[in-house]
């Protein structure tokens, strides 16, 4: 218990931060309740009784009954609950809202702060996961398993006394079997869905990665001819996680059946009982009429809790594992780069990288260092690291050994900010999003006029081509910019870092795409822009030098080794 307390209590302080919409919440449901119990009773209590006034006025018997209050009282209650039930709604779905954006903040504010290497360690069905699903499971609490119990548990207690006014005995008779019954259907529950429910969390996971892998993965199983046996495995995980949620829906039954039965039961006792105290003249029939009907109306109390307390073992193992992301979220950054007019040094000293549950290293024992200003290549065959010193510069990842330093600065220990002011880094995977060209353009800078937009793809040689759309810097670039070519793209996201004033420029493949005329004019355009910047390329091989001006380092990168050399060494004079 103590360790449940302990993975729970971060996502309860959460919700105890909304604590007065919660009481509020509760209040509005209590009231919604118990104006709906007393609708009942009074109604039932006013029927019997002008039952019985018309019975005795046909025996002849003299009758007085006065039928204006608890006409006035059933109205009363009535709009009342349909008041109490609108607000009450509205009111908690509200606050259900509020919860998940408190939860998702947390939850992508945690993942925001893992570096790249940490964030590759699982799929991305796996932090999926985390944002949807294992929220959705916590969201559940507020409404399922915090205001119900609690609004149950008080309207018992309110019910109960109510009718112990009138006859002591079913008060007392009710209150013991109901508090018995609101025990078993939350603790019992609890205890007795634990498992299942804990298991389903984890089945659903499972299913949902094997789905995505096998959609990633299609055109590979389809060419290995293996999809049969794939989705065989997918039908017999999905056949584990259906006879689970059997077991569920089983034992829900069960629960449902126990209440009707109780409450069932409990209603024949009171009926039984009743009739002896109308029998001895303690009280009237009416009123006998009234607590029946009032045990039959608070069955409403409980026909939701068995199902709600049944996936506590969800909620649970969606905190674990949320917890479990947010003990391995690394420690934030405190760092600033000081302001530079002349670029920042980039130096490595002994510097090795090793990816997790992999044998070898990436980059091995790797020293350079690149001063304040200056522009270097690094050459390299694909898959041989170009990426990883790219990552490694930035603060995306860390090194295994040995110091990286910018500005005489661990890049992993600046602060976010910080290094999206000084760094700019064109990766080869380009990311577009379906909207307009200039509100892509605008994410490197938010502020940008128009005219830095047609300067910027002027640099970029798309000013021309965009001049020619019908709707010029509104054109949509579709999803994942589908609406251009590869190199448009490149170009686009090239575009962005000339909208931006950074320190460090790294250029992963820049001229990729694009015809040799093309590749010329971003080239003269570069060499401009980048003055008092530092810069790196990172290139296959160095076929044009002419694209490369103002360079004078060049470094090959081969066999986890940096082979450092100045230009005139290599035999290639790119100034």
């Amino acid at each position: 218990m103590s360790q449940f307390y302990r993975d729970m209590k971060p996502w309860l302080l959460i919700m105890l931060r909304r604590r007065q919409r919660f009481f509020i919440g509760a209040l509005l449901a209590l009231v919604t309740l118990l104006a709906g119990l007393a609708l009942l009773g009074l109604s039932g209590w006013f029927i019997t009784a002008c039952a019985l006034a018309g019975i005795a006025l046909a025996a002849g018997l003299p009758v007085t009954l006065d039928i204006y209050v608890p006409g006035g009282g059933i109205r009363f209650f009535a709009l009342l609950r349909t008041v109490a039930r609108y607000a009450e709604r509205l009111y908690n779905h509200n606050t259900v809202l509020t919860l998940l954006a408190d939860l998702r903040y947390r939850v992508f504010g945690d993942l925001t702060r893992l570096d790249e290497a940490t964030l590759k360690r699982r799929r991305a069905s796996e932090w999926l996961s985390r944002l949807t699903s294992d929220i959705d499971t916590l969201d559940n609490l507020y409404l399922r398993l915090l205001i119900p119990p609690l609004v149950g548990l008080l309207s018992i207690f309110v019910i109960s006394g109510f009718i112990a006014i009138w006859v002591p005995v079913l008060g007392g008779l009710i209150a013991a079997v109901l508090s018995v019954l609101w025990f078993v259907v939350t603790l019992g529950y609890a205890w007795l869905g634990f498992g299942n429910s804990h298991q389903q969390v984890s089945d659903q996971e499972e299913l949902r990665r094997l789905v995505l892998d096998q959609v990633q993965a299609s055109a590979e199983l389809m060419s290995y001819q293996t999809n049969p046996w794939y989705r065989t495995r997918i039908n017999q995980h999905e056949g584990q996680a259906l006879s689970n949620q059997r077991q569920l829906a089983y034992k829900s039954a069960i629960g449902n059946a126990l209440v009707l039965a109780v409450t069932g039961m409990l209603l024949v006792g009171v009926l039984w009982l009743g009739s002896f105290i109308v029998e001895a003249g303690h009280v009237s029939g009416p009123i006998i009429v009234m607590v029946v009907i009032a045990v039959l109306g608070i069955n409403e109390v409980f026909t939701t809790l068995p199902n709600a307390f049944l996936k506590v073992g969800a909620s649970y193992g969606a905190a674990r594992r949320l917890n479990a992301l947010s003990s391995i979220m690394n420690e934030a950054p405190s760092l600033a780069l000081p302001d530079a007019s002349h670029g920042h040094s980039v130096a490595f000293k002994n510097v090795s990288f090793r990816y997790p549950a992999t044998a070898y290293s990436v980059l091995s024992e790797t020293s350079f260092t690149l001063p304040a200003g200056e522009r270097a290549v690094v050459t390299g065959i694909s898959g041989v690291g170009k990426s990883t010193l790219a990552n490694l510069v930035m603060g995306r990842i860390s090194p295994s050994e040995g110091q990286v330093c910018v500005a005489n600065c661990a890049p992993s220990n600046v602060t976010v900010e910080s290094r999206a002011k000084n760094f700019a880094l064109l990766t080869q995977q380009i990311d577009l999003f379906d909207g307009s060209l200039a509100a892509n353009l605008r994410i490197a800078n938010p502020e940008a006029s128009d005219d830095q937009l047609w300067e910027a793809l002027s640099q970029v040689a798309l000013k021309d081509w965009v001049k020619q759309q019908p709707n010029q810097l509104m054109t949509q670039v579709g999803e994942k910019g589908q609406q251009l070519s590869g190199g448009q793209s490149r170009r686009v996201a090239l575009a962005r870092i000339f909208l931006r004033d950074p320190a460090v420029v790294l250029l992963d493949e820049p001229f990729a795409g694009v015809d040799a005329f093309t590749a010329m004019h971003i080239a003269k355009s570069l060499d401009h822009w980048l003055t008092g910047r530092t810069a790196i390329y990172f290139i296959h091989q160095v076929e044009c030098p002419s694209l490369l001006p103002g360079v004078n380092y060049h470094w090959r990168l081969a066999g986890g080794k940096l082979n450092t050399d100045t230009l005139d060494n290599v035999g290639n004079n790119l100034s």
